[in-house]
């Protein structure tokens, strides 16, 4: 495969006045529920308000946030490396190996403070915690984060954006070097190289490369899958920068399609465009999710979730994390507001034949919905 030429409009990470400003806006959150501090663990989330980047063990090593004070929780053999790490300035609290860091916690709050914690704790230390505190002063903290980190920052969203730039680039070319004969793990090898080549932080994150009928399946299939004429293809991957997802989707043929394969593409397409076009700030999400069905179902396609049909949700959001909220689902009523991103993708599966799935994102702007990428023009790999 042919290589892209480097990426050279590189955008800045998140400055640690943007996370004190995200800690700010917790500690007021937290004052208007009554907590007095939050639990963060070695979660997405304790980058997002601190910096500090820690992969999740059996150990307790995250962030108490109080009203005045930013405490690292950490054990205490690691302390040498957190004091290494980028990171908001903050007090060091170790725990020995011997200790319960859930009784330390109990310590720094007092005896009557009441303790919001992180959604992805995981449940051992939800239970060490209820113990040492008491289920009554544990609150559940992710709507209040869930809450703050919906909502972009124009430099979360500059970083979104240089990613997904990465990310479709490499998409255009691999479509445009597809041959019958190829194996998918050849092209998801060129994607990680070309990813890492164009400064992600650690090449893709994922890459599905399906063909034929494994496309009907929606997060592809195991085994080495080799190309062949007609077969419809399906590329989807994405890659972080400073921690932020980018994540999309294209689904072509080689030559011309059959005239199934390119229906259900206009399909697919004109659902995306009605997703888009429900997005109006106040909306409900469900109502974004609803205006894909109702495509799908004036096409004889659905109804709801039977097949051939969409699914699964019609999006998701994304920042930190691939999947987080707000999500692109019925039943859920959160409003768009500015700043929201998330994913529009009303897959299309016929099962066991293909499947065509067209993913981009938006970002929700004062005035709208913006596309990241703009979506695709046609069904063939030669436009």
């Amino acid at each position: 495969m042919s290589v892209l030429p480097t990426w050279d409009h590189p955008v800045p990470r998140i400055a640690d006045a943007e996370r004190m400003d995200r800690l700010d806006r917790l500690r007021d959150a937290l004052d208007r529920q009554n907590v007095s501090a939050l639990l963060l663990g070695s979660t997405e989330s304790l980058r997002y308000f601190t910096g500090l980047v820690w992969h999740g063990s059996e150990r307790l090593c995250g962030a108490l946030v109080t009203r005045d004070r930013l405490l690292y929780i950490v054990p205490a053999f690691e302390c040498s490396r957190v004091e290494t790490l980028p990171r908001l300035p903050g007090d060091i609290v170790p725990w020995q190996e011997e200790q319960d860091p859930a009784a330390l916690v109990a310590d720094l709050l007092g005896p009557h403070g009441v303790l919001a914690l992180d959604e992805q704790l995981p449940l051992f230390q939800y239970h060490r915690l209820a113990q040492a505190l008491g289920p009554d002063r544990l609150r559940d903290g992710g709507p209040i984060v869930s809450r703050l980190r919906m909502r972009k920052s124009p430099a979360e969203i500059a970083l979104i954006r240089h990613a997904m730039g990465l990310t479709l680039g490499i998409h255009e070319r691999v479509r445009g070097d597809m041959r019958a004969g190829m194996k998918a793990s050849e092209v998801v090898a060129f994607i990680d190289a070309e990813h890492r080549r164009l400064g992600a932080d650690d090449g893709s994150t994922f890459a599905i490369v399906s063909f034929g009928a494994a496309t009907a399946l929606p997060h592809g299939a195991d085994g080495e899958q080799t190309l062949r004429d007609g077969d419809v293809i399906l590329v989807d991957t994405g890659c972080r920068l400073d921690g932020y997802h980018s994540d999309l989707t294209r689904t072509y043929v080689l030559g011309e399609p059959s005239p199934e394969v390119e229906r259900i593409w206009r399909i697919e397409r004109e659902a995306q465009d009605a997703v888009f076009d429900a997005a109006r700030l106040g909306a409900p999400c469900s109502a974004l999710d609803d205006a894909a069905r109702a495509v799908l179902a004036r096409h004889g396609l659905g109804p709801d979730y039977r097949m051939p049909g969409l699914p699964h949700r019609a999006g998701h959001g994304l920042g930190l994390e691939i999947h987080e909220a707000p999500y692109i689902v019925r039943g859920n009523d959160t409003a768009l507001e500015p700043g929201m991103v998330f994913s529009v993708e009303p897959m299309i599966v016929v099962p066991d034949r293909f499947g065509i799935r067209l993913e981009d994102h938006v970002h929700m702007t004062e005035s709208g919905p913006e596309w990241f990428t703009k979506p695709d023009r046609h069904p063939s790999a030669v436009r």
